[in-house]
């Protein structure tokens, strides 16, 4: 069952929403704007409809999906495997802590042309990017979350018996669940931002390109209601993601073990 703030917060993001989108089609249909410059929601759902029914927006949505969703696992692994390894060795930790000081502040596009370099023209590349942009700050979240962890817990465990591998599964991981949430959450918006960056900046690595290059093209020939279309399609599957996975993992997780008020 919904709970009633949640369905009060949702009919107000709504009615803000359709407001925003009213006054929108009203400045756009009384001539206030140039539609070169801010094309009408009628016309962005037009070009919408055209990008999926004419131009293979399925493929370029899939294409761009594919590579940012091995980025991301990749990334997450990685940090999660570096930041158990940071918590069980100090000196491991000082190390990685000065491995994250060094990297985190770099912008993965500032990074592009050593790694065409190093990897060439091919994938490869912007999964590598979509990776320096995500394992850092990842880590500074989960190495937080491992580090909040209440003594007590640890000592629980020590009594129990635990071993490394268990007492991170039985009582790092569950402790540290609402770090690790933010730092998928992070994760996710800077992988996103570098995907679209990276392909519109390296343009097609494939045969057709993903959403960026898609953006790029729009761009190039002025269509400015196919660039709203595929922006469209961004935030929908932000949208999709916030609400619902990763809000679902919470109200599995943090919400049903009362860390956090539901």
């Amino acid at each position: 069952m919904t709970h009633p703030a949640t369905s009060i917060s949702l009919w107000r993001k709504g009615i803000f929403a359709l407001a925003v989108l009213i006054a929108w089609q009203l400045s756009c249909s009384l001539g206030a704007v140039s539609k070169v410059l801010l094309p009408s929601p009628v016309d962005v759902l037009g070009a919408l409809y055209q990008a999926f029914s004419q131009e293979q927006m399925v493929e370029v949505l899939s294409y761009s999906l594919s590579l940012i969703t091995v980025a991301m696992l990749l990334g997450f692994v990685l940090a999660l495997m570096c930041s158990m390894l940071a918590i069980l060795s100090p000196s491991i930790r000082d190390i990685y802590n000065l491995i994250l000081t060094v990297m985190d502040p770099i912008p993965s596009i500032a990074i592009l042309p050593l790694a065409i370099l190093w990897f060439g023209t091919g994938l490869e590349t912007i999964v590598v990017i979509i990776i320096h942009s995500v394992i850092w700050p990842v880590s500074r979240n989960f190495i937080d979350g491992f580090s909040a962890v209440p003594k007590i817990y640890v000592e629980i465990g020590h009594n129990f018996g635990f071993k490394p591998y268990r007492m991170f599964k039985e009582i790092y991981l569950p402790a540290a669940m609402p770090y690790l949430i933010s730092g998928i959450k992070v994760g996710w918006a800077r992988a996103w931002r570098t995907l679209i960056s990276a392909e519109m900046i390296f343009g097609a690595t494939g045969a057709i390109g993903g959403l960026g290059w898609f953006i790029f093209k729009k761009r190039y020939q002025l269509e400015t209601d196919g660039v709203f279309a595929t922006l469209l399609i961004i935030v929908i599957i932000g949208l999709v993601v916030e609400y619902g996975l990763l809000q679902t993992l919470e109200r599995k997780t943090i919400q049903k073990w009362g860390m956090v008020r539901s």
